[in-house]
Protein backbone atom coordinates (compact mmCIF):
# COMPACT_ATOMS: atom_id res chain seq x y z
CA UNK A 1 0.00 0.00 0.00
CA UNK A 2 1.71 3.12 -0.85
CA UNK A 3 1.18 6.17 1.71
CA UNK A 4 2.09 9.53 0.91
CA UNK A 5 2.33 12.46 3.23
CA UNK A 6 1.00 16.16 2.07
CA UNK A 7 2.20 19.19 4.24
CA UNK A 8 -0.39 21.94 3.41
CA UNK A 9 2.10 25.25 3.29
CA UNK A 10 0.94 28.85 2.90
CA UNK A 11 2.23 32.15 3.25
CA UNK A 12 0.11 33.97 4.67
CA UNK A 13 -1.01 33.63 8.67
CA UNK A 14 -3.19 36.59 10.48
CA UNK A 15 -0.79 35.74 13.40
CA UNK A 16 2.63 34.59 12.27
CA UNK A 17 3.05 35.44 8.21
CA UNK A 18 5.85 33.09 6.88
CA UNK A 19 5.87 30.85 9.10
CA UNK A 20 7.15 28.37 6.94
CA UNK A 21 9.84 29.53 6.30
CA UNK A 22 10.77 30.82 10.03
CA UNK A 23 14.57 29.90 10.54
CA UNK A 24 14.74 27.00 13.18
CA UNK A 25 18.27 26.36 13.95
CA UNK A 26 19.50 26.95 9.98
CA UNK A 27 16.95 25.36 8.38
CA UNK A 28 13.26 26.75 7.61
CA UNK A 29 10.25 25.36 9.35
CA UNK A 30 8.67 23.49 6.59
CA UNK A 31 12.27 21.49 6.36
CA UNK A 32 12.33 20.20 9.64
CA UNK A 33 8.13 19.09 9.20
CA UNK A 34 9.54 17.41 5.86
CA UNK A 35 12.50 15.26 6.98
CA UNK A 36 10.45 13.82 10.28
CA UNK A 37 7.62 13.29 8.31
CA UNK A 38 10.25 11.04 5.62
CA UNK A 39 11.38 9.23 8.61
CA UNK A 40 7.87 7.40 9.38
CA UNK A 41 8.18 3.72 8.78
CA UNK A 42 5.03 3.53 6.76
CA UNK A 43 5.18 7.06 4.51
CA UNK A 44 6.43 6.17 1.02
CA UNK A 45 6.62 9.65 -0.28
CA UNK A 46 6.53 13.59 1.18
CA UNK A 47 5.04 15.98 -0.47
CA UNK A 48 4.63 19.98 0.15
CA UNK A 49 1.49 21.13 -1.19
CA UNK A 50 1.39 25.13 -1.55
CA UNK A 51 0.31 28.13 -3.42
CA UNK A 52 3.45 30.40 -2.98
CA UNK A 53 6.60 30.16 -4.47
CA UNK A 54 8.78 31.66 -1.74
CA UNK A 55 7.69 28.22 -0.03
CA UNK A 56 7.96 26.57 -3.68
CA UNK A 57 11.80 27.44 -3.86
CA UNK A 58 12.66 26.69 -0.14
CA UNK A 59 11.27 23.19 -0.33
CA UNK A 60 12.96 22.83 -3.81
CA UNK A 61 16.43 24.28 -2.35
CA UNK A 62 16.73 21.34 0.28
CA UNK A 63 15.69 18.69 -1.84
CA UNK A 64 12.42 17.77 -1.50
CA UNK A 65 9.27 17.52 -4.00
CA UNK A 66 6.99 20.31 -4.40
CA UNK A 67 2.63 20.40 -5.56
CA UNK A 68 1.41 24.01 -6.56
CA UNK A 69 -2.16 24.81 -6.00
CA UNK A 70 -4.78 26.55 -6.17
CA UNK A 71 -4.48 30.61 -4.58
CA UNK A 72 -8.52 29.39 -3.84
CA UNK A 73 -8.40 26.97 -1.34
CA UNK A 74 -9.97 28.43 1.72
CA UNK A 75 -8.58 25.14 3.52
CA UNK A 76 -5.54 22.72 4.66
CA UNK A 77 -8.05 19.70 3.33
CA UNK A 78 -9.20 21.38 -0.15
CA UNK A 79 -5.57 21.95 -0.92
CA UNK A 80 -4.75 18.15 0.09
CA UNK A 81 -7.44 17.16 -2.03
CA UNK A 82 -6.19 18.96 -5.17
CA UNK A 83 -3.04 17.07 -4.44
CA UNK A 84 -4.64 14.02 -3.79
CA UNK A 85 -6.47 13.84 -7.52
CA UNK A 86 -2.86 13.47 -9.27
CA UNK A 87 -1.48 10.98 -6.59
CA UNK A 88 -1.74 7.02 -6.76
CA UNK A 89 -1.32 6.78 -3.21
CA UNK A 90 -3.57 4.76 -1.18
CA UNK A 91 -3.65 6.78 1.73
CA UNK A 92 -2.61 10.50 2.52
CA UNK A 93 -1.45 11.87 5.20
CA UNK A 94 -2.52 15.44 6.21
CA UNK A 95 1.17 17.07 8.27
CA UNK A 96 0.59 20.47 9.73
CA UNK A 97 3.21 22.36 8.25
CA UNK A 98 3.47 24.13 11.27
CA UNK A 99 4.70 21.04 13.63
CA UNK A 100 8.11 21.32 13.56
CA UNK A 101 9.02 18.48 16.38
CA UNK A 102 6.81 16.24 15.53
CA UNK A 103 7.39 12.13 15.97
CA UNK A 104 7.42 10.10 12.94
CA UNK A 105 6.20 7.43 15.43
CA UNK A 106 2.98 9.77 15.11
CA UNK A 107 2.68 9.46 11.82
CA UNK A 108 2.29 5.04 11.73
CA UNK A 109 0.58 5.63 14.81
CA UNK A 110 -2.23 7.27 12.86
CA UNK A 111 -1.84 5.41 9.97
CA UNK A 112 -2.00 1.68 11.28
CA UNK A 113 -6.00 1.55 12.03
CA UNK A 114 -6.65 2.09 8.25
CA UNK A 115 -4.07 -0.85 7.48
CA UNK A 116 -5.97 -3.15 9.84
CA UNK A 117 -9.72 -1.90 8.61
CA UNK A 118 -10.22 -1.35 5.38
CA UNK A 119 -13.96 0.15 6.10
CA UNK A 120 -11.93 3.36 7.75
CA UNK A 121 -12.22 6.05 5.81
CA UNK A 122 -10.17 8.73 7.99
CA UNK A 123 -8.05 8.47 10.85
CA UNK A 124 -5.97 10.82 13.28
CA UNK A 125 -4.63 11.09 17.06
CA UNK A 126 -5.53 12.13 20.46
CA UNK A 127 -3.33 12.57 23.82
CA UNK A 128 -4.10 12.75 27.26
CA UNK A 129 -4.79 15.92 28.74
CA UNK A 130 -2.80 16.56 32.23
CA UNK A 131 -3.58 19.95 32.84
CA UNK A 132 -6.80 22.31 34.20
CA UNK A 133 -5.91 24.91 32.06
CA UNK A 134 -5.97 22.83 28.51
CA UNK A 135 -8.81 21.18 29.78
CA UNK A 136 -10.91 24.68 29.99
CA UNK A 137 -8.99 26.17 27.62
CA UNK A 138 -10.99 26.93 23.89
CA UNK A 139 -7.41 27.02 22.43
CA UNK A 140 -7.40 23.17 23.15
CA UNK A 141 -9.77 20.69 21.11
CA UNK A 142 -11.11 17.90 23.23
CA UNK A 143 -11.81 14.46 21.50
CA UNK A 144 -14.13 11.39 23.07
CA UNK A 145 -14.94 8.13 21.38
CA UNK A 146 -16.38 4.79 21.71
CA UNK A 147 -15.34 1.63 22.77
CA UNK A 148 -13.84 0.92 19.46
CA UNK A 149 -12.49 4.21 19.04
CA UNK A 150 -14.18 5.76 16.91
CA UNK A 151 -15.02 9.54 17.61
CA UNK A 152 -18.06 10.62 18.96
CA UNK A 153 -17.62 14.38 19.02
CA UNK A 154 -15.10 17.44 18.83
CA UNK A 155 -15.26 20.16 21.08
CA UNK A 156 -13.70 23.54 22.27
CA UNK A 157 -15.67 23.19 25.80
CA UNK A 158 -14.52 21.06 28.56
CA UNK A 159 -15.37 17.09 27.01
CA UNK A 160 -17.07 14.81 28.80
CA UNK A 161 -18.62 17.24 31.44
CA UNK A 162 -17.79 15.88 34.80
CA UNK A 163 -21.41 16.62 36.56
CA UNK A 164 -20.19 15.27 39.90
CA UNK A 165 -16.59 15.97 40.08
CA UNK A 166 -16.45 19.71 39.81
CA UNK A 167 -14.43 19.57 43.20
CA UNK A 168 -11.76 16.86 41.88
CA UNK A 169 -10.83 19.13 38.67
CA UNK A 170 -7.29 19.53 39.64
CA UNK A 171 -4.08 18.97 37.83
CA UNK A 172 -2.92 16.11 39.64
CA UNK A 173 -6.35 14.32 39.09
CA UNK A 174 -5.82 14.20 35.22
CA UNK A 175 -2.23 13.23 35.84
CA UNK A 176 -3.17 10.55 37.83
CA UNK A 177 -5.74 9.32 35.18
CA UNK A 178 -8.69 9.42 38.05
CA UNK A 179 -10.05 11.83 35.21
CA UNK A 180 -9.24 10.82 31.30
CA UNK A 181 -9.80 13.17 29.25
CA UNK A 182 -7.96 13.79 25.31
CA UNK A 183 -6.89 17.00 23.65
CA UNK A 184 -7.42 16.33 19.62
CA UNK A 185 -3.74 15.90 17.79
CA UNK A 186 -4.61 17.67 14.46
CA UNK A 187 -2.87 15.21 12.26
CA UNK A 188 -5.16 13.33 9.82
CA UNK A 189 -5.02 10.22 7.30
CA UNK A 190 -7.23 9.77 4.41
CA UNK A 191 -8.39 7.46 2.20
CA UNK A 192 -7.31 9.06 -1.21
CA UNK A 193 -10.79 8.38 -2.40
CA UNK A 194 -12.39 9.93 0.23
CA UNK A 195 -10.57 13.48 -0.16
CA UNK A 196 -12.94 14.35 -2.69
CA UNK A 197 -15.89 13.24 -0.88
CA UNK A 198 -14.86 15.04 1.95
CA UNK A 199 -13.90 18.28 0.61
CA UNK A 200 -17.18 18.11 -1.65
CA UNK A 201 -19.67 18.77 1.21
CA UNK A 202 -21.14 21.65 2.64
CA UNK A 203 -19.95 23.09 5.97
CA UNK A 204 -22.43 22.09 8.75
CA UNK A 205 -24.36 23.63 12.00
CA UNK A 206 -21.75 22.19 14.24
CA UNK A 207 -18.82 22.93 12.31
CA UNK A 208 -19.28 26.62 12.26
CA UNK A 209 -20.94 26.86 15.59
CA UNK A 210 -17.54 25.16 16.82
CA UNK A 211 -14.82 25.93 13.99
CA UNK A 212 -13.81 22.72 13.77
CA UNK A 213 -13.75 21.62 10.15
CA UNK A 214 -13.89 17.73 11.20
CA UNK A 215 -17.11 17.74 12.46
CA UNK A 216 -18.25 17.73 9.23
CA UNK A 217 -17.33 14.12 8.41
CA UNK A 218 -19.05 12.96 11.74
CA UNK A 219 -22.38 15.42 10.59
CA UNK A 220 -22.11 13.31 7.69
CA UNK A 221 -22.12 9.95 9.13
CA UNK A 222 -18.40 8.83 8.33
CA UNK A 223 -16.07 7.04 10.65
CA UNK A 224 -13.07 8.76 12.43
CA UNK A 225 -10.78 6.49 14.16
CA UNK A 226 -8.90 8.06 16.53
CA UNK A 227 -5.43 6.71 18.40
CA UNK A 228 -3.90 7.43 21.53
CA UNK A 229 -0.55 8.73 21.11
CA UNK A 230 2.23 9.50 24.26
CA UNK A 231 3.90 11.78 21.72
CA UNK A 232 3.83 15.41 21.94
CA UNK A 233 4.38 18.45 19.67
CA UNK A 234 4.16 22.45 19.95
CA UNK A 235 2.50 23.90 17.02
CA UNK A 236 3.45 27.22 15.75
CA UNK A 237 1.26 29.39 15.73
CA UNK A 238 3.25 32.86 16.78
CA UNK A 239 6.30 33.87 17.29
CA UNK A 240 6.18 33.14 20.83
CA UNK A 241 5.52 29.37 20.17
CA UNK A 242 8.57 29.18 17.55
CA UNK A 243 10.57 30.63 20.88
CA UNK A 244 9.30 27.39 22.76
CA UNK A 245 10.39 25.29 19.97
CA UNK A 246 13.77 26.51 19.26
CA UNK A 247 13.94 26.31 23.36
CA UNK A 248 13.35 22.77 23.10
CA UNK A 249 15.82 22.00 20.98
CA UNK A 250 18.66 23.80 22.37
CA UNK A 251 17.76 21.72 25.46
Amino acid sequence: MKITAVIPARYASTRFEGKALADIMGKPMVQHVYERASRAGLVSEVIVATDDERIAAAVRGFGGRVEMTSVAHETGTDRLAEVAQRLDADLVVNVQGDEPLIDPAMIDQAIAPLLEDSTLPMGTLKSRIKTLHDFLSPNVVKVVADLKGDVLYFSRSPLPNFRDKWNDLKDEAFVSGKLLCYKHVGLYVYRREFLPVYAGLKPTYLEMAEKLEQLRVLENGYRIRVVETEFDSIGVDTPADLEKVLAKLKG
